[in-house]
């Protein structure tokens, strides 16, 4: 997981019950049982349904994911590559699309907006450490991914990021702040600004 720095360190929202606190991480569980058990049963089936269904069966894809209890619209495309972390907490709008090898690692929700897509290999990561604690503290921040947004191959969005409309991240960009205007190209580690995006008809 990424590392942030102490003066943007969010804390876990208060309404995640699934995250222990209190806790001694090195010797005990961060999740609570509940959702251990769940990724668990979803471990099983994301390595033999999921994973060996063939490439065009994306309904059976999107249907084993909302049956643990993700939010997926219709003519989602998920690929038999892609790694959920935790089903409950994706939520994906009409169109869009996760490629192969990409890695939806949602200790918190990840929310993908209408035609957004993303890439092969791709990491949207909502989770970090607070390294400044002697618990080394779990952080989890949701991820938003705009509308008609593309996060390119092997690019890396970071916990707590906002991702607007229209958006293109490059290739092995590596986004860790909110970007404030749509319609733009990002790219680069750390991502900037170096272009604009003009649909055409």
């Amino acid at each position: 997981m990424p590392i942030m720095p102490p003066d943007r360190i969010p804390r876990p929202p208060a309404t995640d019950r699934d995250i222990l606190t209190g806790i001694d991480p090195w010797t005990s569980p961060s999740f609570s049982l509940r959702n251990r058990l769940g990724r668990v049963a979803w471990t099983l089936c994301e390595s033999t349904l999921f994973r060996l269904s063939p490439r065009p069966f994306h309904a059976l894809r999107s249907a084993l994911l909302r049956l643990f209890g993700a939010r997926i619209a219709a003519g989602v495309h998920v690929y038999p590559g892609v790694h959920v972390w935790a089903p409950w907490n994706l939520s994906m709008d009409t169109g869009a699309s996760i490629g192969e090898r990409a890695i939806i690692y949602n200790l918190a929700r990840i929310e993908i907006g209408e035609r957004a897509v993303i890439s092969q290999g791709a990491h949207l990561c909502a989770g970090t450490h607070d390294y400044h604690r002697a618990d080394h503290a779990l952080i989890a921040r949701p991820i938003h991914i705009g509308a008609r947004a593309w996060i390119c191959t092997e690019a890396f969005v970071g916990p707590g990021v906002s991702v607007p409309p229209g958006t293109v991240l490059g290739a092995r960009g590596v986004l860790m702040r909110s970007p404030t205007e749509p319609w733009a190209v990002y790219a680069g580690n750390p991502a900037r600004r170096v272009g604009s995006r003009t649909m055409q008809p």
